[in-house]
């Protein structure tokens, strides 16, 4: 018996389009067409869809298009993003990045979940291409700042689970709790699949995994915000998990794709 959930196509007029910057006028619709398509390969209902647009107005940067999308399938958060050199491609972009990530909710993740993990292995993790990077504009250093700082809530969650919910939000790493040891990790993609940092390595702790996963044998390094960024600016790393020295919580600066910093703590 199939499990496929009924597809529900958006209306364009269902989908909120925000701008910044200086944005063609028709790109706002041309938004909404793409991604109210889009939906159209989703395997359940997509309750909302929000598209941010964005263009730098530095003239040095080369892809100073940025198209971002935010779904609700049912519940489950669908994200992705795209950058290109004209708002029209990065829209373009932004729909096939989308497509693919609808696909993968035809799977039911709840009862994933569940599974024992030689269940699951042949379920995602052979389907789940590694993500490119989104490309970097090479930003002098004394010109980056921190511009934005995103705290929320850290999911208690599984490897397994982490490495999903990382696929799904179009992301290069994943900040959460790992559900076994109960420390602040991060999940990020290895040249031969994922690979784990947390505070303490506790690799004998974790439990069942699936997915190709090796972990970090390196405590995160105790640092400050400042300190973070100084080492991300030092290294040319793409991101620093570190432990902040104010909350004693697992951290992440990184690299962002206009040649700034970010920052992603959790909320509390």
């Amino acid at each position: 018996m199939s499990r496929r959930h009924a597809s529900v196509r958006l209306d364009p007029g269902e989908v909120q389009v925000e701008t910044r910057g200086a944005i063609p006028p028709d790109a706002a619709d041309d938004a909404r067409e793409v991604v109210a398509a889009s939906t159209s390969v989703a395997h359940e209902p997509v309750l909302f869809a929000r598209v941010k647009l964005s263009a730098s107005a530095d003239p040095a940067v080369t892809r100073p298009c940025t198209a971002q999308a935010n779904l609700d399938v049912s519940g489950r958060l669908i994200r992705a993003q795209a950058v290109a050199e004209s708002m029209r491609r990065a829209i373009r972009l932004l729909g096939d990045r989308l497509r693919v990530r609808l696909r993968r909710t035809g799977r039911d993740w709840e009862d994933l979940r569940g599974r024992r993990p030689e269940d699951a292995d042949h379920e995602w993790r052979h389907s789940s291409p590694h993500r490119r990077p989104l490309p970097g504009f090479p930003r002098p250093a004394g010109e980056r700042e921190v511009v934005r700082h995103k705290a929320y809530e850290l999911a208690w969650a599984t490897p397994d689970e982490a490495a999903f919910d990382m696929e799904q939000l179009d992301y290069d790493f994943h900040l959460f709790t790992e559900a076994e040891t109960g420390q602040d990790s991060v999940i990020y993609h290895s040249r031969d699949g994922y690979r784990l940092a947390q505070i303490e390595p506790a690799p004998y702790q974790l439990g069942p995994v699936s997915i190709p996963l090796t972990v970090s044998s390196v405590p995160a390094p105790v640092l400050s915000v400042s300190e973070a960024v100084e080492r991300l600016e030092s290294t040319g790393m793409p991101f620093i998990f570190f432990v902040d020295t104010s909350t004693g919580r697992g951290g992440v600066a990184y690299h962002r794709y206009d040649g700034h910093y970010g920052l992603i703590t959790p909320s509390r």
